[in-house]
């Protein structure tokens, strides 16, 4: 991806989440320069990476295949220091913007349409094979538990949720015609480089083409660039 394209993407995410009436955290908009003044009081925050964390899953194609995130808070699962056991993200899903087939070994999380469209999300269990498995879902929304057939698509108008156990694909984006959605995500604790299967190949963080300098840093940038 160009940082130019990250860029845009990150001022249009901002404008859409402060027209939702949610405010993020000051560490979202400091610079790079500003990082680089920042004391190891904020570890935490690059250790967990907390922040901003854009990705095309390697297709080349954001508006297609791709998602926004922002990690609010988070603990470490290999550092005791921050050793908090959740974590909440923000996630905007794009209209048929389709976040690839993938399960988590160790996270449980609780998927929350917080408004504007609608979240479709698709399921299936895992085979033996780590493929998708054609037996029925349990389906856990909103504290009422149904089973339906494989591959089905749950339909999440705002304030609706979806319990997502581990070991559960799912595939997800916002509904055709009504508009860009505002995700959230309460969780265990989240490591995006070691928890995530997907049942594709994917690339889970960018390769990045500097054609201009960056308005925020990435989650995962923090090691190269805010040390």
């Amino acid at each position: 991806m160009k940082r130019s394209e990250i860029n845009r993407i990150l001022k249009e995410s901002t404008a859409f989440i402060n027209k939702m009436n949610f405010r993020l955290p000051p560490f979202a908009f400091w610079s790079p320069d500003e990082w680089r003044k920042k004391d190891r009081g904020f570890e935490e925050i690059k250790r967990a990476m907390m922040g901003w964390d854009i990705t095309d899953f390697g297709s080349g194609d954001f508006e297609r295949i791709g998602l926004l995130m922002f990690t609010i808070r988070n603990g470490c699962l290999n550092d005791e220091r921050f050793g908090k056991p959740y974590a909440e993200k923000l996630l905007i899903a794009n209209e048929n913007q389709v976040t690839p087939y993938h399960y988590h070994y160790q996270k449980m999380e609780d998927i929350i349409n917080r408004g504007g469209g609608n979240l479709i999300v698709k399921l299936y269990n895992k085979s033996e094979s780590d493929g998708l498995d054609d037996a029925p879902v349990t389906v856990m929304t909103d504290g009422y538990r149904s089973e339906r057939p494989a591959g089905c698509e749950v339909r999440l108008t705002p304030g609706e949720s979806i319990t997502l156990p581990c070991g559960l694909y799912h595939s997800f984006w916002g509904e055709g015609g009504f508009g860009k959605v505002l995700v959230g995500e309460v969780s265990k604790v989240n490591d995006d480089r070691t928890d995530n299967r997907f049942l594709e190949p994917t690339g889970r963080f960018p390769v990045i083409e500097e054609d201009e300098p960056p308005l925020y840093l990435l989650c995962n940038e923090y090691g190269i660039n805010a040390d």
